[in-house]
């Protein structure tokens, strides 16, 4: 069986389009989207509604329910761009949920608000407590937010980030996380998928949708894949 997790898509089509593509030639069995389908990029209602129609399991993240809930009056563009029913869907998304790949108990979250914001660099003494909750103990955990694909063994477990789809730190490429088990051998193999697309095409679009919150941001963080929020953007 062949799983695939995605997430942090952030209103870049042009990214989720291409990420689409190999998707399609490679035929998952089963899509999870961990989180963060809106926010940032200028087509959230298009990314929103590519989330719905291709996952076939959902979770929240912080931008999800952020918007959803209408926290921050500056992000009203995304509000009338997705429009109440939309909303709705987001408010509505599980915080985390589990699956089990070959004997395996493996927890899936976004990241955000179910834990501060985690990354590679964080010490084991800190990432080891992600493995146990008041659901029992876990062999794995599966989660996004970080925008940084990675896979890493710790004492107690795998701890696997799917990477950002649309708004990639580090390599500004649209990654994914693949999982595929091979039930004769018990044996699973955690992938990362990495996927160029038109990432000046997509700063075009936003340096064309002049009332996107924090678009310079935006457009430096698709070209260079550095964190630019809180820089000057004149």
């Amino acid at each position: 069986m062949r799983i695939l997790f995605l997430a942090d898509l952030h209103g870049n089509m042009t990214a989720t389009l291409a990420m689409d593509r190999v998707i399609r030639s490679l035929a998952p069995d089963d899509i999870w989207f961990l989180g963060d389908c809106v926010g940032k990029g200028p087509r959230n209602d298009e990314t929103c509604d590519y989330v719905r129609s291709v996952c076939r399991h959902w979770i929240g993240g912080n931008w999800d329910y952020g918007i959803g809930f209408r926290e921050f009056p500056a992000d009203a563009f995304f509000w009338d761009q997705l429009g109440e029913e939309r909303l709705a869907w987001l408010r509505g998304l599980p915080q985390e949920d589990e699956i089990r790949a070959e004997g395996l108990r493996i927890r899936l979250f976004h990241g955000r608000p179910v834990t501060p914001l985690l990354t590679v660099e964080m010490n084991a003494s800190q990432l080891i407590p992600l493995f146990s909750t008041d659901r029992g103990v876990f062999d794995g955990v599966i989660f996004a937010d970080s925008h940084r694909p990675f896979v890493r063994t710790l004492s107690c477990g795998y701890l696997a980030n799917t990477g950002s789809v649309g708004n990639s730190m580090g390599v500004p490429r649209a990654h994914a996380l693949i999982l595929e088990t091979f039930p004769l051998s018990r044996a699973l193999s955690l992938q990362v998928l990495s996927v160029p697309y038109d990432n000046e095409a997509e700063a075009a679009l936003a340096r064309a949708t002049p009332d996107l919150p924090h678009g310079d941001a935006y457009i430096r963080e698709v070209l260079t894949g550095i964190y630019s929020r809180g820089l000057s953007e004149s």
